[in-house]
């Protein structure tokens, strides 16, 4: 650490899961001089979530539920840590006057209370939950912009998007290239998948995730929600945006400029990297995951997209051309379908059919406000929970 460097105070929501538990590694290999966790939260594991607070020692923690509260203040009896209540906890923590940075790695649309409450105050948000941006990509960018907060990719492919971005100008660039690993089915046809159960769907072949980002990931509806969110983070144009399978994961994503040339980031399949690019932006430090070993023999794959076996990518078109209430009508559907088959209510392949249901009979709105969006939000997941394949 350089002399005079002031510590960077960071709140990370959604602790327990695997961002998070990925974030708190990354604080303690380059704190507490550097980086220091001054808040964290979870939803309901307030056992995990008290033992990270006693390992990293925050300012406070907030837990969801009445029960688990109880049960995280006495399990932190002692411990100088405050716990604080659900949503309200969470808002305290982001917009509190020493929080530096919040790292958002809540999964799902129940993100983007967080990210809003933390752009309100100014904050920078390092910005794993992409939901935030599906949802409601216009009016946060806005709310950004306004108050002069930061808003920095943690996923793989935005980081290695915004990483390569820095060799051109706006104007400059021709398309951005996401990659995909294409899932645990990549190269199956739509009959081979009538039967796919979650336990199948659940083995990822490069990234560990949670159940339900692994799933979306399987279906390629992680990637068609990634293409969204890319829309309004880099301020592109739909047919600016491409998708590319690259089973190897080891190329994050590209950018393609005006003149051909192609400006890739390369590194192992880790999240450790992006996220504490975004946690000491906009400088480097040595980071503690692995590193790329290109003395190894080795090639780099790559191939189309199957849209027919796998619709969701062109859902995520369609909701970027619309925009509006879709994105959030496409969200709602698909964690509330991934859910249902989860728990072997429905099969993998109606988990896209559901969604395109949703998105079609939703009440579309082409400038809704943040109460409008989460009453579609609402709707749509009871449309989905009603649905029959």
């Amino acid at each position: 650490m350089e002399r005079g460097e002031a510590t960077t105070r960071v709140v990370v929501l959604g602790s327990t899961g695997s961002i998070g538990r990925s974030a708190l590694d990354v604080i303690g290999a380059d704190g507490p001089a550097r980086l220091r966790a001054h808040g964290l939260s979870a939803h309901t594991n307030w056992k995990r979530l008290a033992d990270q607070a006693r390992s990293t020692a925050p300012r406070f923690v907030a837990v969801g539920g009445d029960g688990a509260v109880a049960e995280a203040r006495e399990a932190l009896r002692g411990t100088g840590v405050e716990v604080l209540s659900g949503r309200d906890g969470v808002i305290r923590m982001v917009q509190d006057p020493e929080t530096d940075r919040v790292l958002d790695a809540i999964v799902g649309a129940a993100g983007l209370e967080g990210a809003w409450a933390a752009l309100e105050a100014g904050k920078t948000v390092a910005l794993a939950n992409k939901e935030t941006l599906v949802v409601a990509g216009p009016l946060v960018m806005d709310l950004a912009r306004k108050r002069g907060a930061d808003l920095l990719p943690v996923d793989s492919e935005h980081s290695a998007i915004f990483q390569a971005l820095k060799s051109g100008g706006p104007r400059e660039v021709k398309r951005v290239i996401l990659t995909s690993s294409g899932g645990p089915f990549r190269g199956k046809t739509r009959r081979e998948l009538q039967d796919v159960t979650p336990e199948m769907a659940l083995k990822h072949p490069t990234w560990s995730m949670g159940p339900k980002i692994t799933i979306d990931s399987a279906t390629l509806m992680n990637k068609a929600l990634e293409v969204i969110e890319a829309r309004w983070l880099f301020d592109l144009a739909p047919e600016q945006i491409e998708v590319v399978i690259h089973p190897e994961s080891t190329i994050h994503s590209m950018v393609e400029f005006v003149d051909g040339s192609v400006v890739a980031q390369l590194s192992p399949p880790d999240m450790r990297l992006p996220i504490q690019y975004a946690l000491t932006y906009p400088d480097r430090h040595p980071c503690p995951g692995p590193r790329l070993d290109l003395t190894k023999p080795s090639a780099l794959h790559f191939e189309p997209p199957d849209r027919e076996t796998f619709p969701a990518l062109d859902l995520a078109y369609e909701v970027m051309r619309k925009g509006g209430t879709a994105g959030a009508a496409l969200n709602a559907a698909n964690e509330v379908a991934v859910g249902r088959f989860l728990g072997g209510e429905i099969g993998f392949l109606d988990i896209p059919a559901a969604c395109r249901a949703a998105l079609d009979d939703h009440e579309y709105d082409p400038c809704p406000t943040l109460d409008r969006l989460w009453k579609v939000d609402a709707a749509a997941r009871l449309e989905v929970q009603r649905w029959k394949p």
